[in-house]
């Protein structure tokens, strides 16, 4: 009986497994060589599983990636490698790897067959999580659709939780730039400087290279944007939900994270930095997860970041390239403001005077409440807002103001299907959820099949696939047979917006009073 349950999610498994055909791809990279394999069916030459970086195990556990040494004879790269040590945190992550583990920065490459007479645009797109869990093998984030549409597309694993952002004052004197934690976005950055020196040989173009991602992902475009290290190795950069900006994953001071590592190795029984790298991954880890309280965060190291992204942004210091931004009609139920309680509206003005007790009253006009229908629009506005659309909005106002590259500002409207399992079904949500547009961004909607979508779900995500593709090529997302999206000028009270959904239009922004008053109230204006 067991054989039979397991039997559909075998096939599921299976079914979402890139087509190999038995034709090899043989390429010869800085390294060596490696061993993709042509997918006849789309025309494509993928590669999975390249490694970008050393292993980071034993001591060069909580090391900036090290350089890989050339290999002789042919590495396969036919799979995708193991993901970064993680708990099973996030329902909706199906992984496609080989297991997990501290050895885990690969990366992967889909590129259209056939020599081209100019070099192809390419995009490097960072996986979301939370700095906690995801991965470059995830069908969500399949390359495929984007390489047919002529784009070398790149995803790429880096460290995460405590492996990829610990910090330690011991392991900031052993450095050699001062500093500790923020791995992952120096594993991201390796693997930037990767594709700078190898893409030419996938038929991709080093000088045209589009930085992308979603929440977490996101949160790393905006420090790779702002990284004095990483911020000439692109030419845009599109961020979908989230930018390192307070309260959403802000960098904490490198004296504030030396101070949480430390308070960490004391709690779990750790007398020396050497006894922490000599920890099986499996001990350490455990300890990790059940260190109740400890987050590792991004930090402010005087080296990939010198100061919090406002300040980069604002002395110009950031990369100067266009910017594609926007965010989800309801990031997060109104349900996790409410903390539980009904949406009426003793309880709701009750929550608006706990979270903002000198102004609730401003909080009340901006976020109304006079039907029931309209406390649970607010609530859900009110905490998307605090969860993680305010800090995209930052990032947008901040470089719209400061650079005179174009942006371009969307709002995901689009309401997700219901799950084809019956049991699943659930009342009409508040508007599109945290994540929910990434297969329609990335044209991967029949790879995440557990969803009932519709002509019209495709119609949506053939539109926006058509923009972002645009964007990448030419740094502008429009083009004939589009509605128009124009791009925000530094002085637009209410500049344009386009809103995706199943009709698509370009409208001007009706909430930018909601942002301004976060602005003031987390202290970034």
């Amino acid at each position: 009986m067991k054989n039979f349950l397991i039997l559909p999610v075998c096939i599921l498994l299976y079914l979402q497994l890139p087509a190999q055909t038995n034709n090899p791809v043989l390429l010869n990279i800085k390294n060596g060589k490696i061993e993709g394999y042509h997918d006849a069916q789309k025309n494509l030459n993928v590669f999975l599983g390249i490694p970008f970086a050393k292993p980071p195990v034993g001591d060069l556990r909580w090391k900036a990636p090290q350089p890989l040494e050339a290999w002789n004879g042919i590495k396969s790269t036919k799979k995708f490698g193991p993901s970064p040590v993680q708990a099973n945190v996030f329902s909706d992550m199906v992984f496609r790897r080989d297991g997990q583990s501290e050895d885990c920065l690969y990366l992967n490459v889909w590129a259209p067959a056939g020599k081209s007479k100019e070099k192809l645009p390419v995009l490097v797109y960072f996986y979301g999580g939370g700095f906690v869990a995801g991965d470059g093998s995830e069908p969500r984030y399949d390359g495929a659709a984007m390489a047919q549409k002529g784009i070398v597309t790149v995803t790429t694993n880096y460290r995460l939780n405590i492996f990829g952002f610990y910090a330690h004052p011991q392991l900031s004197k052993e450095s050699e730039y001062g500093a500790s934690g923020n791995y992952g976005l120096l594993d991201q950055l390796a693997a930037l400087q990767w594709v700078r020196d190898n893409i030419a040989v996938f038929g991709g173009d080093p000088e045209k290279v589009t930085i992308a991602g979603e929440s977490a992902g996101s949160i790393s475009v905006s420090a790779q944007m702002a990284s004095p290290l990483s911020k000439d190795l692109i030419a845009g950069a599109i961020g979908e939900s989230g930018a390192a900006i307070k309260p959403t994953l802000a960098p904490v001071s490198l004296a504030e994270a030396e101070a949480n590592g430390k308070r960490f190795a004391e709690k779990a029984g750790y007398s020396s930095l050497a006894e922490m790298r000599n920890t099986s991954t499996e001990e350490l880890f455990e300890k990790y997860k059940a260190s109740e309280g400890f987050r590792f965060s991004s930090v402010i190291d005087g080296y990939f970041l010198p100061k919090p992204l406002p300040e980069i942004f604002r002395s110009r210091k950031q990369a100067q390239v266009p910017l594609l931004v926007g965010w989800n009609s309801a990031e997060i139920p109104g349900t996790s403001f409410m903390q539980g309680q009904p949406y009426s509206e003793e309880n709701y003005i009750n929550k608006v005077k706990q979270a903002y007790p000198e102004d609730y009253k401003e909080v009340l006009k901006l976020y109304p409440h006079s039907s029931k229908e309209e406390i649970e629009q607010s609530a859900t506005a009110l905490a998307s807002d605090r969860f993680i659309a305010y800090s995209t909005w930052k990032w947008f106002d901040l470089q719209r103001k400061n650079s005179e590259e174009p942006v371009y500002r969307y709002l995901f409207s689009k309401i997700r299907p219901p799950l084809k399992t019956a049991a699943a079904r659930q009342t009409q949500p508040a508007g599109a959820a945290h994540a929910s547009e990434i297969p329609y961004f990335l044209g991967n909607l029949e790879l995440t099949d557990e969803y009932a979508w519709t002509a019209e779900d495709y119609k949506v995500s053939k539109l926006i696939q058509q923009y972002l593709a645009n964007f990448i090529k030419t740094g502008n997302p429009n083009s004939e047979g589009l509605p128009e999206w124009p791009s925000a000028k530094a002085g637009d009270a209410s500049p344009p917006v386009l809103i995706m959904a199943t009709e698509s239009k370009v409208k001007e922004a009706e909430d930018d009073a909601r942002y301004l008053f976060l602005d003031k109230a987390y202290g970034n204006d």
